[in-house]
């Protein structure tokens, strides 16, 4: 990596790109920058690193890379699970096809048995074989005489074929009784039936314990709506810009329904004219960016939808729906948003539209693969998304790094050299390069090193002592 100059006196951002176990990687960088006392302006997040940027903005980061924190914790394996219902479903399934091939296992036992008798034959103990063989024979004839395999197998195999439909059922109605918007779908019923796979459940809940954190204090007080921690995060932030430890905050998304991308954001009032501009070609009431400092009251809970949108897997996830106010530009309508995994060079944009002189680029995704650098592909479909989840990642960081060095005056970038760990592998993953497990805290740890090792020790050290 070339290395730039490193200026203090600049406004600086620091961006964070990742999907899912990026946010580890995310919490050691954060460690190493927080303690080495690196002045950072503007925290810019897409995918996960949205949980990450809402604590830096506070500097309350602590939590992230506690031994206790959120990446260390059991709770971190059950992120982008599949669905509940699916999870049944395919339980469901599995037991109608025992079912279903539970003559044939029958016969197979039979090989087994037959082999022991003879075995017991060659030994000389002919009554052991021939009480075994007598025994698995009567066995076998009650079984294929009624009422059991003729008649209660086929039963069977209708009722959990009949719970499997009714399982899905249920959380296609549930999913759509939960909706904000009442528009119908279109397609084959059994799309609606399996719907999106993957659970975003459980990285939301890491998401809102980490923002109810900030915003209670010293309260003990139990969570609050989400609408209502959006609200206080941002009354917290926009009160307290130019306080230290404070800094602002661009969140982006992608927006479905609209075909476009939106920033949200908390920016200092200088700053907020040039945020909230009229883009080319927009229409004119239309704003790709909203400033939720400086916007409504009803606009201040859009962080939380933020947030919550940053951790929806395109295509893999639902994505969250969001209500806008009737006296927005939209209405009152519900749209949809959800990450996009090359959002890196939206916020790139935005931060050199709102002053910002240098850029530090975070990114779990190591370089480009070389010769002989090709890997095993997974079979399953949460890692095969991952896979190209990452790979997507990979393309859309080089581009972006490569866009924005004429753009600022240093550009700096934390990257891993090797990162076995994919997007989805919250339990841990086997690495083939060094034949061994390697676990979420290994990825903490790498990103606190990586921090050190290719930005302060050679870039800010360096410059410091030469001045």
């Amino acid at each position: 990596m070339a290395l730039s100059s490193y200026a203090p006196r600049l406004r600086t951002a620091v961006v964070l790109c990742g999907t899912g176990t990026a946010g580890a990687y995310h919490a050691g960088v954060l460690r190493a920058l927080n303690e080495a006392g690196i002045k950072v302006d503007v925290v810019a997040a897409h995918g996960v690193g949205v949980i990450g940027a809402l604590s830096a903005a506070v500097d309350s980061g602590g939590h992230l890379w506690a031994d206790a924190g959120p990446w260390t914790t059991a709770r971190a394996s059950h992120a982008y699970r599949w669905r509940p219902a699916i999870r049944v479903a395919a339980g469901a399934l599995g037991a109608a096809c025992l079912l279903l091939l539970s003559p044939l296992l029958a016969v197979l036992a039979a090989t087994v048995v037959y082999a022991g008798g003879m075995l017991a034959s060659l030994l000389n103990f002919p009554s052991i074989a021939e009480r075994l063989l007598s025994t698995y024979t009567r066995f076998l004839t009650s079984l294929f005489d009624p009422p059991i395999l003729p008649t209660v197998v086929p039963r069977l195999v209708l009722l959990a074929l009949v719970g499997m439909v009714a399982v899905l059922a249920i959380s296609a109605w549930r999913a759509r009784k939960g909706r904000r918007s009442r528009r119908r779908t279109k397609g084959l019923f059994w799309w609606h039936l399996l719907g999106h796979p993957l659970d975003p459940a459980e990285p939301e809940g890491l998401a809102l314990e980490a923002l109810w954190q900030i915003t209670r204090g010293a309260s003990g007080a139990p969570a609050s709506s989400r609408d209502e921690m959006g609200r206080r995060y941002v009354e917290l932030v926009s009160e307290n810009f130019g306080q230290p430890g404070f800094r602002e905050v661009l969140l982006a998304v992608h927006d479905i329904d609209a075909r476009r991308d939106v920033v949200v954001g908390l920016v200092a009032p200088a700053w907020h004219t040039a945020f909230t501009q009229r883009r080319v070609g927009a229409g004119p009431r239309e704003s790709e960016s909203v400033d939720v400092s400086a916007g409504a009251e009803a606009d201040r809970a859009l962080v939380v939808d933020a947030v919550m949108a940053g951790l929806r897997v395109p295509v893999a996830s639902a994505p969250h729906e969001v209500t806008f106010s009737l006296n927005s530009y939209w209405q009152g309508e519900t749209h949809r948003w959800c990450d996009r995994p090359d959002l890196v060079g939206r916020l790139i944009d935005e931060v050199a539209r709102i002053g910002v002189e240098q850029v530090v680029l975070v990114t779990p995704a190591p370089p480009a693969a070389q010769p002989h650098d090709l890997r095993m592909t997974p079979g399953d479909f949460r890692h095969r998304m991952g896979e190209t989840l990452r790979s997507v990642e990979t393309a859309a960081f080089q581009e972006a790094w490569a866009a924005a060095a004429p753009r600022f005056s240093g550009v700096f970038a934390i990257r891993p050299d090797h990162n076995p760990a994919g997007p989805f592998d919250f339990s841990g993953v086997y690495d083939e390069s060094s034949d061994r497990t390697r676990s979420l805290a290994e990825l903490v740890r790498q990103g606190y090193d990586d921090a050190y090792r290719q930005f302060i020790e050679p870039v800010v050290a360096a410059g410091e002592r030469i001045e």
